[in-house]
């Protein structure tokens, strides 16, 4: 595989980008995140720690900037809200809904044939959401959830 990018530079997604980068998954993991430098931070961190865990994954990061993700093999969206207390499922919904879409247009804008892994939640919504925002053929089947276990919608 050539390269994975890593939407959301959170806790989930530094993680996904550190273990692909370590286990050298792919060529070139790229790491994008809306707020500023962060994930420019997490992928230097990552990638500084090549030498010492001998791999040789390029790892990147880019504040909103989809075209370096372009030409992707594999698109992970770990962006979105945690649910807070008091929070309702329903509320969480609505909140990354806005989130997942915008970030699935994005994605499909640069990476048009990338395989999509939804890792944001809740879950099962988010997923249909990502495959309603891309607008493709279901019969590509690219559509992938994970949670604790492993589901596919």
């Amino acid at each position: 595989m050539t390269k994975v990018s890593v939407i959301g530079a959170g806790n989930v997604g530094a993680t996904c980008a550190d273990v692909l980068a370590s286990r050298e998954v792919a060529n070139e993991v790229v790491l994008v995140d809306i707020k500023e430098n962060f994930a420019e931070g997490k992928a230097l961190d990552i990638w500084q720690t090549a030498p010492v865990n001998m791999y040789d994954t390029r790892v990147t990061g880019s504040t909103n900037d989809y075209s370096k993700t372009a030409n992707s093999d594999v698109v992970v969206i770990t962006s979105g809200l945690p649910r807070k207390p008091g929070m309702s499922r329903d509320d969480l919904i609505a909140t990354n809904a806005k989130i997942v879409d915008s970030v699935t247009k994005q994605v499909i804008e640069h990476s048009p044939n990338a395989i999509i892994i939804v890792v944001s939640n809740p879950l099962d919504v988010m997923t249909y959401c990502a495959y309603l925002s891309a607008n493709v053929d279901s019969s590509r089947g690219i559509w992938h959830g994970w949670n604790i276990g492993y589901g596919t919608i």
